[in-house]
């Protein structure tokens, strides 16, 4: 069964209804999560977006910020771009660095790294392409520490990716953070199911 690829108002859970399930919900989420993540070089952590976790994502938003109803078309309209379209892998990358002095450091010389995101399945280079919602790296050249990536794919290329052979590579090409990081099989498992 192919997932939902939007979510819509009715799947929304009035908040007293979240909050006897949220325990719940946190858990199972925490469980989905550890095969839509990869850690890529010291400081980069690819958290591989579906509907299910854009959902808790939702709820998450509506349940800490409080806004009521009036709140649901914003946080509809931020988190349905992310969540992958049948041809594609969408990625929350955060760059997590918890000195606020070496954060600062690192990211004043990562600007334009989310131009330089890509994913290696086989011979094939899927290039990264930044959401469009607003500029994640500034004009001093300081990086934003949450980046928003998506990698659209060829039938081909979902084809190889779903495939045994051959390994899957995550990295990222720019000047100041040329890391690379091979996809555990697991996590390539839960990802192909992202694809239609």
């Amino acid at each position: 069964m192919t997932a939902p690829r939007k979510i819509e108002t009715g799947a929304i859970l009035p908040p007293a209804d979240y909050l006897k399930v949220r325990a719940e919900r946190r858990r199972q989420m925490a469980e989905l999560k550890k095969n839509r993540r990869l850690e890529v070089g010291p400081f980069a952590t690819c958290y591989f977006e579906s509907y299910d976790t854009m959902l808790h994502q939702v709820h998450e938003m509506l349940f800490i910020e409080k806004g009521g109803p009036a709140q649901i078309p914003d946080e509809l309209a931020a988190y349905n771009p992310l969540i992958p379209q049948g041809r594609e892998l969408v990625a929350t990358i955060m760059f997590e660095i918890d000195d606020p002095l070496r954060r600062a450091r690192v990211l004043g010389s990562l600007g334009g790294v989310e131009r330089h995101a890509f994913i290696r399945v086989g011979a094939e280079t899927i290039r990264g392409v930044e959401e469009g919602d607003q500029e994640r790296s500034r004009e001093d050249g300081k990086a934003s520490a949450v980046q928003f990536v998506r990698f659209a794919f060829t039938p081909a290329q979902i084809a190889a990716f779903r495939g045994s052979d051959g390994d899957v590579v995550v990295g990222f090409d720019h000047p100041n953070y040329g890391h690379m990081a091979v996809m555990p099989r697991a996590v390539r498992e839960t990802l192909a199911g992202d694809f239609a």
